[in-house]
This record gives structure tokens, sequence and C-alpha cells, in this order.
């Protein structure tokens, strides 16, 4: 796709700890569509996340948002960069001693584009009890890990931003309210009219395939693959064949998986017609079969 804006351009991005290293040296996240960084646990997926929102500035490398402002900018009290973006991630995001209406009242003080009757609105339609059984609001860390992040989902979702960066906000969700979060960035991304970015890690993408634009797929701190998940189904073709022709499709396919009856795997588009002859079935992969195939073939797990 061409003439598309980045909301964020990395270059040159190095964090290093012991026995672990996150460089990226050039990595644009496309303005106006949700994109999906992929990684297992311990890719650097949250280190990249947090180094964005600003929540640790101990790294190397330069970050521009929305192609105006450095992440020097960002640090400045008087720059917009904060109040444009949203963020969510694990741990301790809100004080655990904080009641859902403390929560409400400091995210009003702290952020101009807060909109307290929204907030209020997705409280109630992700269905976060608010009080306990003696009618006292509820404290952060009386609720379940998936109403906290229900909770602080309601929180970004009903601020006037540009860019969200939601790191792992599917995991704790069950099934129905990950479908719902899928909704929500439809309808944030398309209410941007182009101007409105998502920026959300995870490491099963299985769920939220459906609300992937672009991808990043990380592995052990470096990305290994990036592209729109329509030119990925385009780049790598799912293949199926029979057992006997095994030792030659082991040579051309990007990962393989045999057995007596047969193998199955990815293939790179650019070498199907290596496989010319052979009884093949071939399919569009999806995102999630794409996702694992590059993290194995770049993973620094022994998979023997």
């Amino acid at each position: 796709m061409e003439n598309i804006k980045s909301a964020v351009s990395i270059r040159n991005f190095n964090k290093k700890y012991k026995g672990f290293s996150l460089d990226v040296a050039a990595l644009d996240i496309p303005q106006g569509f949700s994109t999906a960084l992929i990684g297992e646990n311990g890719a650097g997926k949250t280190t990249l996340l947090n180094a964005m929102a600003g929540i640790r500035l101990d790294y190397k490398g330069s970050m521009e948002f929305f192609g105006q402002w450095s992440d020097k900018d960002r640090e400045k009290e008087e720059n917009p960069v904060r109040e444009l973006i949203g963020y969510t991630g694990p741990g301790n995001y809100y004080l655990p001693q904080w009641t859902v209406k403390q929560v409400e009242e400091i995210t009003d003080m702290l952020f101009e584009g807060f909109d307290r009757r929204r907030f209020e609105r997705y409280l109630e339609q992700l269905q976060i009890i608010t009080t306990d059984s003696k009618g006292k609001s509820k404290k952060v860390n009386d609720l379940s890990d998936g109403n906290r992040m229900k909770l602080m989902l309601s929180g970004v979702f009903a601020r006037q931003t540009k860019m969200l960066l939601l790191d792992e906000p599917a995991s704790p969700l069950d099934p129905l309210m990950r479908d719902v979060l899928c909704d929500m960035i439809r309808a944030y991304i398309e209410q941007g009219a182009g101007e409105n970015t998502v920026f959300f890690s995870t490491h099963n993408i299985a769920d939220m395939e459906n609300v992937t634009d672009y991808a990043i797929i990380m592995e052990h701190g470096r990305v290994v693959e990036k592209g729109f998940v329509e030119d990925l189904k385009e780049k790598y073709v799912y293949v199926k064949g029979e057992a006997e022709d095994i030792p030659m499709a082991e040579k051309i396919l990007y990962t393989i998986t045999k057995n007596k009856y047969g193998y199955e795997g990815m293939c790179l588009a650019d070498h199907m017609n290596q496989l010319a002859g052979l009884d093949i079935e071939v399919s569009t992969p999806t995102l999630s079969q794409i996702s694992v195939a590059v993290m194995k073939t770049n993973s620094r797990v022994n998979l023997q």
C-alpha cells in the first residue's frame, strides 16, 4: 500500500538486559490501522510497548510520533503526545487500593480528553461490577484479572486519542469479551477516519486475527517478519502432501510437520514452482499459522 503515514517510526532502538537484547533497526507503525505485535513470552513485546508509551526511557535509539514529535518531545509537559496516546498494560497499572470511582476521578484529572459519561457506558457494556455486596465501591485489588483489564480498557477508550497501545489486552479476557474488544477496536479505527491507530501485543493471535490489519512478528528481541496481513497471506502458502514426497518437500518448505500419512507445512509462494509435479493440496494460511511458522523458524528454543 502506498502513501501510508506512520503513527510511530522507530530507528536504531536497543535495550539490553542480562542475557537478552531488544534490537529494532527500523520499524514503522502504519497510521489508521490495527497492528498486532506477535511473539512468544520473552520476545521483547512489553519492553517495546513500554518504551513507546514513555514508561521506560532507558533505551538507545529514537522514535517519532505522528510525523512531527520525537520521544524527547513526548517528555515535555506542554507537548500533546501523551494526551494523544492511550496505554494499557499488565501489573499495577492502577494502584490496588484505588476504588473504581477514584480511577474515574484521577483519569479525569490527568487527561483533558477523558469523557466520564463514555467511561461509565463502557463499565456497563463490559459488565464491570463496581460495588461490593455492601454497596461500597470496589477496589482495584478486589477485581478479577479480566475485570481489571476491562477497567483499563474503559479508561483509554473513553479518552480522545489518536493511538492506543495495548499490551496483551486479550489474555485475561474470556472469548465473548475478546470479541467485544475486537468490536471496540474496529469502532475506534473507523471513528478516526484514517487517523486513529491501535498497536496491541499478543502471544496468540488467533482470537484477534479478524481485527488485525498489519502484523509484526518478533522472536528473541528481533523483528523477523512484518507486513499487511493480506500481503503476508500472498507471501506464504499452506501445503499438504503425501508421505512418499516428504524427502523432497522438507528441502523446499519453510516449515514442515511429518507423520506416517503425509506432511503439511508452510511454503514461500516464490518456492511453489519447486513443488511442481507433487500431489499437494494448497490453501491460504491464517495469520496464526504464518506467525507460528515464522516464530518456529527463528526460535532459539530446541524444537527437535
